[in-house]
């Protein structure tokens, strides 16, 4: 068992019961904060667990987290398939016949299965294995692998898992939106590891989620029961994330985190709605942090006759993307669902109003600070966005509530011990 005690306001000591710091492992199959927003609360969280006094390592596989300093990280190569020329298709030598992890890596990505999940579970096991006295607790970020639950059931060690949402919300979606059937038959094979994630998270003793609506999602799309899910919110890093006063806002300029290829983010929809808004006669740009690829995306845009008029942005770091949203005049989520959005949050924490859908946890990311719109409603989201383009005292008052709902909700030295306090937990029921 671990106390933690506070030493001085705002700073926290973590200790075990032997007096040494609480030592962590945060488990993330890919976290580079680059291509995907679990990279993003693996940096925010270590960190944020640094500064309480524990010893953090971020066991990962690639592509790579960017870290703190002060946090180690400890590599778990694979064959990283995805950024290999050719979608890795020719990446096969001889010595990977040798391990069965990288055949089953390997041949199931060749058949169309996104097998990372898995195949990280299988390493991060054999990593700790060869470890098991190095750490006092682990947090697996969403794997929900047959390796990470042997963490629990074989080796004994404690076991939080973080949940952001359940993946059967994306195959939902995925599926809705494929075009015919030998599409749907791609999704299915693609999201066929949501079978082993619903079967592991069935079986964990100790979860954590970023919303209630994530929890309730949870509990009825996985079964887990609610006794054991404990919600704690995201953070963000409020250091990066603040009104800068030295970016002066433009006007009429929309900015949106939303992945071109993802079908979950309603990035279709926010076109629409934003070509409403110039049919309208409304003098706006769109920035789109992500890349455009060939698609349904690009299609759409092109029928719209949008390609000169929005902008993609990507490959920023976290000090141009807090620019990006000073600069913006208000920040659209169009998600069709998310277990938190946490651009949302990051928006609002440089003080820009925040218009997002009721799509999972997002009216609990905007409060009554935001505004919230139905989601998929292209005409509601204009008229929201249209409706602070033209009210300044609206404009003005949603961004001052905006950015006092962040700074109170979205602290990371308010959230850290919240995850020190649920260590605590699962190192008491192992005694």
């Amino acid at each position: 068992m671990d106390r933690t005690t506070e030493t001085r306001p705002g700073a926290w000591e973590t200790k075990s019961e032997t007096g040494s710091r609480l030592r962590v492992a945060i488990l993330s199959y890919r976290s580079d904060p680059r291509v995907g927003g679990q990279g993003v609360y693996v940096d925010y969280l270590s960190r944020a667990l640094t500064d309480t006094g524990a010893q953090i390592d971020v066991i990962s596989g690639p592509p790579y987290p960017e870290l703190d300093p002060r946090v180690k990280l400890v590599k778990l190569p694979s064959l990283d398939l995805y950024a290999q020329p050719h979608n890795g298709h020719y990446t096969l030598r001889p010595r990977h016949l040798l391990s069965p992890v990288d055949t089953y890596e390997y041949f199931g990505h060749l058949s169309g299965k996104f097998v990372e999940p898995y195949t990280f579970g299988q390493r991060a096991y054999a990593y700790l294995k060869q470890h098991p006295s190095d750490y006092d607790v682990v947090l697996d970020n969403q794997t929900l692998a047959k390796g990470t639950l042997a963490l629990q059931d074989k080796l004994e060690l404690p076991l939080v898992t973080t949940i952001h949402h359940p993946i059967t919300q994306d195959r939902r979606l995925a599926l809705e939106s494929a075009p015919d059937w030998k599409h749907r038959l791609l999704v299915r094979r693609w999201y066929g590891f949501h079978r082993m994630q619903m079967r592991v998270a069935r079986r964990l003793r100790l979860v954590t989620c970023p919303s209630e609506h994530a929890k309730q999602d949870i509990c009825t799309e996985f079964g887990v029961p609610e006794e054991v899910i404990q919600p704690i919110s995201l953070g963000v890093d409020q250091d990066a994330f603040f009104p800068d006063q030295r970016v002066h806002k433009r006007p009429g300029r929309l900015i949106s985190t939303a992945s071109a290829d993802t079908p979950l983010k309603g990035l279709p929809i926010l076109l629409q709605a934003y070509h409403q808004l110039l049919q309208q006669g409304q003098k706006v740009e769109l920035i789109i942090i992500g890349k455009l690829r060939n698609g349904p995306t690009r299609e759409l845009i092109q029928d719209l006759g949008l390609m000169d008029r929005v902008q993609f942005k990507s490959g920023l770091t976290r000090a141009e993307l807090a620019e990006e949203f000073n600069r913006a005049q208000i920040a659209v989520t169009p998600s069709l669902y998310e277990g938190f959005g946490l651009p949302a949050a990051e928006a609002m924490s440089c003080g820009t109003p925040v218009v997002v859908t009721d799509g999972g946890a997002l009216p609990e990311v905007a409060g009554d600070a935001g505004l919230v719109v139905p989601k998929g409603d292209a005409s509601a989201l204009a008229g929201a966005i249209k409706s602070l383009l033209e009210d300044s005292v609206e404009y003005e008052r949603v961004s001052a509530a905006c950015l006092q709902r962040a700074q109170e909700t979205f602290n990371w030295k308010a959230i850290a011990p919240k995850y020190i306090s649920l260590f605590r937990r699962a190192i008491e029921a192992k005694c």
